[in-house]
């Protein structure tokens, strides 16, 4: 296997990582359990700080979309 198909494979598996936490982390807010969601937010950030690590998403993209998921928190 090329390595550029390897790579492609493991990106491919953090990006659709992240999209499912995010939308469960959604998901939990629009059911209105603030206390659930707030638990889960902890893990959404290290899944993006860790996608980050690998260079799978640009560092100020992460923390665009943490603290929108952050504020998405604090509003409802």
């Amino acid at each position: 296997m090329r390595n550029s198909k390897r790579k492609q494979l493991h990106n491919r598996s953090v990006t659709s990582n992240l999209r499912r936490v995010e939308k469960e982390f959604r998901a939990v807010i629009a059911a209105g359990k603030q206390d659930e969601a707030a638990k889960l937010l902890p893990g959404v950030h290290s899944a993006y700080d860790k996608a980050v690590k690998v260079g799978v998403v640009k560092r100020p993209t992460a923390n665009r979309k943490k603290s929108r998921l952050a504020l998405a928190l604090a509003r409802k």
